[in-house]
């Protein structure tokens, strides 16, 4: 009963309802293994998980900037980002290479029929969470400009 007035709380404070902890959803991987998405954080380390699409020109930026800065969030935080790509199935094979041509080490999963998507209220991309060690996702974030890294970085320390 608690969680239901917590939900209806966050409903008309923000507007949206998301749960405060990843749901139990599996996707692939780019590497064709199934991923438990509520087990990203087992290792206890915060986790950023960013929706985003290959033809999104504010996520390229986004995800070029995080990029930038991963190496030194891995060493101050233990972070791992994790990719989402809410690509449809036809354009699916584009990611793989567009993250290779980038260079981006990151962990990239594939939503293909927008389950995650749904589960988690995300309606545009970029879309930004950043998740705590425990699993509790303490930031959101629609949309990216340049500086948005600074206040990501708030919530990971």
């Amino acid at each position: 009963m608690k969680k239901i007035w917590i939900s209806l709380l966050c409903c008309c404070l923000w507007g949206q309802v998301w749960s405060t902890e990843l749901p139990e959803v599996v996707l692939r991987d780019i590497e064709g293994h199934d991923v438990n998405v509520a087990h990203l954080v087992a290792k206890g380390k915060p986790v950023i998980l960013s929706f985003f699409a290959t033809w999104c020109k504010p996520c390229m930026r986004e995800l070029t900037a995080l990029n930038e800065l991963y190496p030194d969030w891995q060493e101050e935080t233990g972070v791992e980002i994790v990719l989402v790509s809410i690509d449809q199935a036809q354009d699916a094979l584009k990611v793989k290479p567009l993250v290779d041509g980038n260079g981006w080490e990151f962990r990239v999963l594939l939503d293909p029929n927008g389950t995650l998507k749904r589960e988690m209220n995300v309606q545009n991309v970029p879309h930004l969470f950043v998740i705590d060690g425990k699993g509790h996702i303490i930031y959101n974030h629609t949309g990216y400009t340049e500086g948005d890294e600074t206040e990501i970085r708030k919530y990971l320390r």
